[in-house]
């Protein structure tokens, strides 16, 4: 793990928590996409030494809606920069951490993602992010 990449939180409202962060807090809004493979829109919030992604579900099928009907807004994941995310998969596999997936999957930005089971991890739910684009392919 190189270092926190950030912090996702999940939200009902994208528009309404976008303007919370930016207008009432002053931190800087540095982009809105959505992800498909995860079925969330996404807004990315410089919060200085680290980013926050607030993921506003698509679709009722999304992880991040059945989070939000379960345990309600606010913090999800944080999220590990990593660079060769399949070996850092098959590494935490050989020591027993239960990975989500089978491979990555495409996140925010063009990150590949793979989130570790939250009962190995004393029940945070922790993501490897990629951004380096190769991902040991």
């Amino acid at each position: 793990m190189e270092k926190v990449d950030h912090i996702g939180i999940a939200v009902k409202n994208l528009g309404e928590q976008v303007t919370y962060y930016t207008e009432t807090l002053g931190l800087k809004l540095l982009k809105i996409e959505e992800v498909p493979s995860q079925q969330v829109r996404v807004a990315f919030i410089d919060a200085g030494n680290v980013k926050l992604e607030l993921l506003e579900p698509m679709s009722e099928e999304s992880a991040i809606y059945k989070h939000i009907e379960k345990r309600g807004e606010g913090i999800q994941h944080v999220a590990f920069g990593v660079t060769g995310i399949r070996e850092r998969m098959q590494e935490l596999r050989g020591k027993g951490v239960r990975i989500l997936s089978e491979e990555p999957s495409p996140g925010a930005g063009g990150a590949e993602v793979a989130f570790l089971h939250p009962k190995d991890s004393f029940g945070v739910l922790y993501e490897l992010c990629d951004k380096s684009g190769k991902g040991d392919k």
